[in-house]
């Protein structure tokens, strides 16, 4: 494990070119153990990220120990129209399906150079995206991803599964998790 155990800075960005850099700079070693299957590639991964910039309000947060990337997360608000729950199954209920674009943060991914596990940067990657939002937040995650404990730390953070998805052909089924929107002072 790294010495550090809180990076320097985290910035909120949208998903520039140097900001995709610097997310696959830390995504060829978050993923390295996954990258000889089709869906965890570098190629298909950038592509998406060029795809999912073209988002409204897609952004990303970056965590940054001097000049170099240790994790990242992005996402967008769903919109009516949305590709997320339509994959869902079984269908959630509307009242969970129903989007606006302000309702609902859909967090595409969230990544930790492996040196970086176990400090809580993860969680300070994901709190920083969705500073500001009051709304609910979604995620998909694998179930076998860290023998179930990478959704374990999601329930804990608040997130409750409530379907399944498979977003992609070549992407493993995943859960797909809630979590309710945020408490206003």
């Amino acid at each position: 494990m790294t010495t550090a155990t809180v990076p320097d800075k985290f910035i909120r960005t949208p998903l520039t070119e140097e900001t995709i850099d610097a997310i696959l700079t830390v995504y060829v070693d978050a993923r390295a153990e996954f990258q000889h299957l089709e869906h965890y590639q570098l190629p298909r991964m950038r592509t998406q990220l060029l795809r999912h910039a073209q988002r409204p309000g897609c952004v990303a947060t970056v965590a940054w120990q001097r000049e170099n990337p240790v994790g990242y997360a992005y996402g967008c608000p769903l919109g009516p129209d949305n590709t997320w729950w339509p994959r869902a199954y079984p269908p959630p209920p509307t009242d969970i399906t129903r989007e606006d674009g302000q309702r609902t943060f859909r967090i595409d991914e969230i990544a930790i150079l492996t040196s970086w596990r176990g400090t809580g940067t993860a969680r300070k990657i994901h709190d920083h995206l969705l500073s500001g939002w009051t709304g609910r937040a979604t995620l998909m995650v694998s179930p076998l991803a860290g023998n179930g404990k990478v959704q374990a730390v999601y329930e804990e953070w608040g997130y409750v599964p409530v379907a399944h998805a498979q977003p992609q052909n070549t992407s493993p089924v995943l859960t797909v998790m809630i979590r309710p929107g945020q408490k206003t002072a």
